[in-house]
C-alpha cells in the first residue's frame, strides 16, 4: 500500500475569529476559519466587499492578529511574538505584492528591491547581488537603475514581485496584484506567478477577478467572515503557455 506523506504547512489557521467592536455594535469580520495551506500550493482567496477575504489577508500577512484561534506560520505560532519578533518574522517568512506597487518613488528598482535585505541586516555586496538576481528573474535586468516614474505600471509590479522574494520568503502574498494593469500587463504578471508557482514557491492572491483566480490550483470562497468553498482545480499544475518570454515592457 503506498503511503502519502503530507507537504509542511505554510499556513495552519485553526478556528480564527477576527471581531470588530464591542456588544450591538460587534462586526465578525472572521467567524471560526480554518485554513492549511502547504509548501507548494498556488491558492486564490476570492470573495465580494465585506466577505471577509481583505481581513484574512491581513491576518495572514502578520498584519493584524485574530480576536481567537490559532495561527502557525511556518510552523510558528505568531500569537506567542512580540511586536518585534512579530516584524522579523514577517519580513523573513513573507513576500508581499501590492495593487499599489508600494515602491519608493525616488529609489531606483534596484535599491527598491535591495530595501527588504536592508531592514535584515544583509551587508551591501550580498544585498546588491541578490537583488540583481532577482531583477533577473522577472525579467528586469536592464532596468535596475530606473525610478519607477520610468517604468510602466507592470514593470513597477515586477519590480514588486523581486522585492516579494528577494528574501526567498516561505509564502509569496499578493493583494489584487492586476488591479491596477492594463490587460498586457495583466497577463505578463500573472505569467510571473505561475512560473514562481511551478518553480515550487507557495503563492496565495487576493483578489475578486476570476481571470487572475484561474491561474490558481486552489480557489477559496468566502462570505460573511467564512469559507464556503474550497476546490482544486483541474488542469492547472503547469503555467499556461505564452507567446512570449517575460521581458521588459
Amino acid at each position: 500500500m503506498t503511503r502519502v506523506t503530507a507537504r509542511r504547512a505554510v499556513i495552519e489557521l485553526t478556528g480564527i475569529t477576527k471581531v470588530y467592536g464591542q456588544g450591538e455594535a460587534a462586526v465578525h469580520a472572521l467567524d471560526g476559519v480554518d485554513l492549511r495551506v502547504e509548501h507548494g500550493d498556488y491558492v486564490a482567496i476570492m470573495g465580494a466587499s465585506g466577505s471577509g477575504k481583505s481581513t484574512l489577508m491581513n491576518i495572514i500577512g502578520c498584519l493584524d492578529v485574530g480576536t481567537a484561534g490559532r495561527y502557525l506560520l511556518d510552523g510558528i505560532d505568531v500569537r506567542r511574538l512580540d511586536e518585534n519578533r512579530l516584524s522579523l518574522v514577517r519580513n523573513r517568512k513573507i513576500g508581499f505584492v501590492f495593487q499599489s506597487f508600494n515602491l519608493i518613488a525616488r529609489t531606483t528598482a534596484q535599491r527598491n528591491v535591495e530595501l527588504p535585505l536592508a531592514y535584515a541586516g544583509v551587508r551591501t555586496s550580498e544585498r546588491t547581488r541578490r537583488a540583481s538576481a532577482a531583477l533577473r528573474r522577472v525579467g528586469l535586468a536592464d532596468r535596475g537603475s530606473h525610478v519607477p516614474s520610468e517604468l510602466s505600471g507592470g514593470q513597477q509590479q515586477r519590480v514588486a514581485v523581486a522585492r516579494a522574494i528577494v528574501t526567498e520568503p516561505v509564502l509569496l502574498l499578493a493583494d489584487e496584484p492586476t488591479g491596477a494593469l492594463d490587460s498586457h500587463s495583466t497577463a505578463d504578471v500573472l505569467g510571473l506567478f505561475d512560473d514562481l508557482a511551478a518553480s515550487g514557491r507557495t503563492v496565495v492572491v487576493i483578489t475578486h477577478e476570476d481571470e487572475v483566480a484561474r491561474h490558481a490550483k486552489r480557489i477559496i470562497r468566502m462570505n460573511d467572515g467564512r469559507i464556503v468553498s474550497d476546490d482544486r482545480q483541474v488542469g492547472v499544475d503547469e503555467p499556461p503557455p505564452r507567446a512570449q518570454a517575460v521581458g521588459a515592457r
